[in-house]
């Protein structure tokens, strides 16, 4: 076995995965900056090392084998390990390594990570952290193709989580948001029969908690509500609510500050039945870089003090 791992450089790695990515030994010649006799030579080494073959003639192209298959998961996962120990280790704190990606959704930008954000900073790893905010189907083809290094969300559906991993922090329901005057705080209303005459703001179709809200409000004989106005922008939400007499249908999270504050309030709606897993989401292949791993340390303990208020 030392015989096998002695003969199969870097090169041969790199080579091998820009090929299979690319499916031609021409483009990934032109990429690598090498001949494609070189490529193709290297790819014949790494097959003699081996001793089985990674890639097949198709027609005027290259397919990848079945052992190709097997071997470019392991082959992808130890180049990402390699240049994420080498940015460690000589940019971190140069400040040139790249930024910590986190995709996050609304409850959590909202809750979780501004108190995630000063425990981290106070670790001192002098990383740069990217947050970004969407629909949760966005943000985990972003994490799927590498633009995002973690999503801190909802828990997708099995069909969505294939070669992804979940750790669950903590559970989370559905709310329904007015401005703190709102008539239907007084008390008395059949609140599903009225909630027809009011503009609901609902969760939009790409976003993870729509199916939850669609079928809580069918089983309330709400289903086909006719004023509704789409968005997962918070911001929005917040500005529109307060302002007017209109329902919003929310993550708890994302307004537990502002009914915290007394500048919304939650109509005296039982939404158990809505409550699902937020939790950390990553690819199956992915090795946390050190600044990584401390940061979604700082997630769990920040979630852990918010999960105390729910």
């Amino acid at each position: 076995m030392s015989m096998l791992d002695a003969r199969i450089k870097f090169r041969h790695l790199q080579t091998f995965v820009e090929v299979a990515r690319q499916k031609s030994v021409i483009k990934a010649a032109g990429l690598l900056n090498i001949s494609q006799p070189a490529v193709t030579k290297t790819i014949r080494e790494l097959e003699e090392a081996l001793g089985v073959a990674v890639f097949e003639r198709d027609g005027r192209g290259i397919r990848i084998t079945r052992y190709g298959e097997v071997f470019l998961r392991h082959a992808g996962a130890a180049l990402t390990a390699l240049r994420q120990g080498l940015d460690s280790v000589s940019q971190e704190r140069s400040g040139e390594a790249p930024p910590i990606r986190v995709g996050a959704l609304p409850t959590v930008s909202t809750r979780i990570m501004p108190r995630a954000m000063d425990l981290f900073l106070k670790e001192e790893t002098w990383s740069r952290i990217k947050i970004v905010t969407g629909e949760n189907a966005v943000l985990l083809e972003q994490l799927r193709i590498g633009d995002l290094d973690l999503v801190v969300g909802r828990l997708a559906s099995p069909d969505k989580m294939t070669g992804f991993s979940f750790e669950h922090l903590y559970s989370e329901q559905v709310v329904f948001a007015v401005r703190a005057e709102h008539p239907l705080l007084s008390g008395g209303q059949s609140l599903f029969s009225d909630l027809n005459r009011y503009t609901i703001l609902m969760p939009t179709r790409g976003s993870i908690i729509r199916p939850f809200v669609e079928s809580f409000l069918i089983a309330n004989g709400a289903g086909g509500l006719p004023n509704q106005i789409e968005t997962v922008s918070d911001s929005f939400g917040r500005a529109f609510v307060r302002s007017s007499d209109a329902i919003w249908i929310i993550s708890a999270g994302v307004v537990a500050g502002d009914v915290d504050d007394g500048l919304l309030a939650l109509l005296p709606i039982d939404t158990s039945e809505t409550k699902g897993p937020v939790g950390l989401t990553m690819r199956t292949d992915a090795i946390p870089s050190l600044p990584l791993s401390i940061l979604m340390q700082t997630i769990r303990e920040a979630a852990s003090e918010i999960a105390k208020n729910f």
